[in-house]
């Protein structure tokens, strides 16, 4: 039996880059990236003339994502719009993870769902193995966030599109990306009670200033995974998503200063504490808490 590349792959999903489906070369460098999932894009990026042709590289490329260390993803069609053909090869290749474009109910879910364990079925797959990540890319889709992450027991994450959905509202699109901030904020409160990962719309423009500013709007919300759509900004979102080794033992001088304090203070209300001489308060103590508790969870490489 194949081994699944979930057990030897990077458990980080900072970065998820989306590659054109029927761009060999692209897909080849994509191993090269440093995301931490790697997406072939069947839909947006790939026209329909050129599907077939992006179906049969899928076998070529995951190999290789997989041999570099990457998640390996493959974004399919809705599935009347090309998506049963679409997993009818693709699946071939035993991707980690299938995305679905343009998902705005359960419903669509709960067909992928079978349609992937028969495929499962099909090629000797494990059933239940392979990973969806449903792509919210309208207004309905957000709304109906809390349902569609109950859909199945496969999804452990979200994304939440940006082109779509800013024609779907019928907002004025703009560098700053504000027109969707509530639909950002909407989506990460959903998943959070979910309890699924919330995978951030990418910053579709290709200036540098604009991605740094919005990955760190992005961070500073609470997300801690990213959606990429111009390969360069991979490393961006990794440094970004990954605690700096000053940060941690900062934060662990904060937790010891703060638990220090409380130990000397006989059960009087500790408000703040010096650290390194300055004054620390207690948001300071809890945001480092959780991110100590984050890298627990979630080893960083």
């Amino acid at each position: 039996m194949q081994q699944s590349s979930q057990t030897s792959a990077s458990n980080l999903r900072r970065s998820w880059l989306f590659l054109a489906g029927a761009d060999r070369e692209a897909l080849m460098q994509g191993a090269e990236s440093g995301a931490d999932v790697l997406v072939q894009e069947l839909e947006t990026f790939t026209p329909p003339e050129l599907r077939r042709q992006a179906r049969h590289l899928t076998k070529e490329i995951l190999p290789v994502w997989q041999a570099a260390g990457s998640l390996t993803a493959v974004r399919i069609n809705p599935l009347d719009a090309g998506g049963l053909d679409d997993l009818a090869v693709v699946m071939v290749a035993r991707p980690d993870i299938i995305m679905m474009s343009l998902v705005s109910t359960p419903q669509q879910v709960e067909e992928l769902d079978m349609a992937v364990l028969h495929f499962e079925t099909q090629y000797g797959i494990e059933p239940g193995s392979t990973e969806l990540v449903p792509n919210l890319e309208s207004a309905r889709g957000v709304v109906n966030t809390t349902s569609i992450a109950k859909s199945s027991a496969r999804i452990r994450a979200l994304l939440v599109g940006t082109e779509d959905m800013v024609a779907d509202i019928g907002a004025e699109r703009t560098r700053t990306g504000h027109e969707l901030d509530y639909i950002r904020a909407r989506f990460l409160v959903e998943c959070a009670a979910a309890n699924v990962m919330a995978i951030d719309c990418p910053y579709s423009y290709s200036d540098s200033d604009g991605a740094q500013r919005d990955m760190h709007y992005s961070r500073h919300m609470g997300y801690h995974a990213k959606a990429i759509v111009n390969e360069q900004f991979v490393t961006l979102v990794n440094q970004a998503l990954t605690p700096s080794d000053q940060q941690i033992t900062y934060a662990r001088q904060v937790i010891a200063a703060f638990e220090t304090a409380r130990s000397l203070a006989n059960g009087k209300r500790v408000a703040a504490a010096v650290v390194n001489g300055f004054l620390v308060e207690v948001p300071d103590y809890l945001a480092a808490r959780r991110l100590i508790e984050r890298i627990a969870k979630h080893p960083m490489e």
